[in-house]
């Protein structure tokens, strides 16, 4: 007899009924206003910490004066893939755009940077090349890794000596090899070691990829990213950005040389086989370029901001991990135990999300904030008195 609609499926009903148990389930949290340091979530004002928004401008003047001129101009998309009839001359200013910024090349947009990191390893490497990853990159350069079928070797978290050891063994071996690494950690808000990675794929006739999600508009001049912060323009060979963060909008890129563009605009499925982003999206984010440029004070507001947030936590006896980033943890350990954690921070009108596994390792857990340069002092005063009283409470804090 047939289970019916649905009946074969009931296993994952079981599933969620154990995360209810475990204390693990997450509700989404629905925004109702424009995203800000203060921002509307399931009828409650909170503080939001819990947004990528590092530079503010999702609510910037010109990226909506931008977005609308050009919904007027084009319409509200695009009507196809890149590779028919979907390119807009929009969508090649912003590459241009973007990689005169990163004083690369040429540049390739893709749909999100989950995509650019997916689509980019898959499409370059195949079963015979050799993948040097490091312990803790982002989830998508973990699945364009399995997607291209490479050997994938994983190095301990900025164990650079680790790295080259592996590359070491590996003299030998057939097929391309490469090193990949996130610029900034998504979790712990550490940056990786780039400049001795770059060493060490120097030496070792190593492709370096380098994930700049989380530094995208956050180091370097600018908002360029690692790659400038560290001085090694010309040293990596692929740049993979974001434009959903600090940017704004929404999107990812890969930066590098013209063949390698050329190359993906051939071979990068997910470039291939999605819809190309509507003319606001690519016009507003040729607008957020421009402001990274004009308005410097945005980054210099989110540095002293992290400063001043960082501190606060400390002083009042928080665990912020590995954080050297407007990204900072506040370690929990267990994963119940964090996301009701944020559950308390959220009714005492603070929104710090609760990360465990497998976001996070087992014993791990953490309530993730991020900072942003358009949070007040006094906003962040409150969000330090906020988390330290509820810690207390619920025993996190002695």
């Amino acid at each position: 007899m047939s289970e019916g609609a649905g009946g074969h499926l009931r296993f994952l009903g079981e599933q969620l009924a154990a995360w209810r148990g475990a204390g693990t389930f997450q509700r989404l949290r629905v925004l109702e206003s424009a995203s800000a340091a203060e921002s509307r979530f399931d009828g409650r004002d909170v503080i939001n910490l819990a947004s990528n928004n590092y530079l503010g401008l999702t609510t910037h003047p010109k990226l909506i004066e931008a977005a609308i001129d050009a919904t007027r101009r084009y319409g509200a998309g695009s009507g196809a893939v890149r590779t028919i009839s979907g390119t807009m001359r929009l969508h090649l200013e912003l590459e241009e755009r973007i990689a005169r910024f990163k004083n690369v090349p040429a540049c390739v947009v893709f749909q999100s940077g989950f995509a650019a990191n997916a689509g980019t390893v898959s499409a370059i490497l195949g079963p015979e090349d050799h993948i040097v990853s490091d312990a803790l990159n982002h989830a998508s350069i973990i699945d364009g890794c399995r997607l291209s079928r490479g050997k994938i070797h994983v190095f301990e978290h900025k164990d650079h000596a680790a790295a080259e050891r592996i590359l070491a063994g590996l003299a030998s071996a057939p097929g391309r090899k490469l090193l990949i690494t996130d610029g900034v950690f998504s979790m712990d808000g550490d940056i990786g070691p780039l400049p001795q990675l770059v060493a060490v794929a120097e030496k070792h006739g190593a492709i370096m990829m380098v994930d700049d999600a989380h530094s995208s508009g956050v180091l370097g001049r600018a908002g360029r990213g690692t790659v400038d912060h560290f001085g090694l323009d010309g040293r990596v060979d692929i740049q993979v950005g974001t434009l959903s963060k600090a940017i704004g909008v929404l999107g990812g890129y890969v930066c590098g040389s013209r063949d390698l563009i050329d190359f993906l605009y051939h071979r990068a499925r997910p470039f291939l086989f999605s819809t190309s982003h509507p003319p606001s999206v690519a016009a507003s984010c040729i607008a957020a370029f421009d402001v990274l440029e004009e308005e410097p004070e945005r980054i210099e507001n989110l540095w002293d901001n992290t400063r001043y947030f960082k501190h606060g936590l400390q002083s009042a006896g928080f665990d912020t991990g590995m954080s050297e980033t407007p990204i900072t943890p506040i370690m929990v350990g267990d994963a119940a135990r964090a996301h009701a954690f944020s559950r308390e921070l959220f009714e005492e009108g603070v929104f710090a999300t609760g990360i465990g596994f497998p976001t996070v390792p087992e014993g791990k857990a953490r309530i993730r904030t991020i900072m942003t340069a358009t949070h007040t002092k006094l906003q962040l005063d409150r969000a330090v008195e906020t988390l330290t009283r509820v810690a207390r409470r619920m025993g996190i804090l002695g």
